[in-house]
């Protein structure tokens, strides 16, 4: 029995890497987010961007913009139980495609903060580049980023990073918790 578990587990491994090259996912984290862990993602990512054709600018975005992802999850990502010592999780994922990279973040967010946030997104997604630099400051004048204190600056360092809109999908888990799934897209031909 011990063999088959391992073996089909081998197999699932396997189908995974293939999906990943198919849609040219390079990196895949899921666990606790650290200082530590964003440093060694951010490096990983630099090296295997370094690798590829893609221009400074483009590769420096798609750093940056992860380095602001990981910081909201170790920031903003809430815990399946109610210990508030429990670590901050998430999932994160970087892939390429022909035109644009794609950052694909997942965390666990409190029920009570959704629509809030579904607010903030909404907002950010409203503005043009000019907006959200006004938007940007006037976070940092008035520094009320709390949970009513209109979008963070780490979605909107992240709009004005990408030059696109913010897609993002909440899944409800239970009566206390969802998913919150954010996806930032950089175009490859900047």
């Amino acid at each position: 029995m011990g063999n088959l578990d391992k073996h089909s587990f081998l197999d699932f491994a396997y189908q995974l890497y293939r999906t990943m090259k198919t849609n040219e996912i390079s990196l895949v984290y899921e666990g606790e987010v650290t200082q530590e862990i964003t440093k060694t993602f951010t490096s990983l990512t630099e090296r295997n961007l370094a690798k590829s054709e893609e221009s400074n600018a483009v590769q420096r975005k798609v750093f940056n913009v992860m380095v602001e992802c990981l910081q909201n999850i170790s920031k903003h990502a809430d815990s399946m139980g109610d210990e508030d010592g429990e670590e901050r999780r998430g999932i994160v994922m970087v892939s390429k495609n022909e035109d644009s990279h794609n950052i694909i973040t997942g965390n666990i967010i409190k029920n009570e903060k959704v629509p809030g946030l579904k607010e903030n997104l909404e907002q950010v997604n409203s503005l043009d580049k000019k907006g959200l630099s006004e938007l940007y400051k006037t976070q940092m004048r008035d520094g009320k980023i709390s949970d009513k204190g209109g979008a963070g600056l780490g979605l909107i360092d992240i709009a004005k990073k990408t030059g696109s809109t913010l897609t993002y999908q909440f899944k409800e888990l239970n009566d206390e918790v969802s998913f919150f799934i954010l996806t930032s897209t950089i175009k490859r031909n900047l």
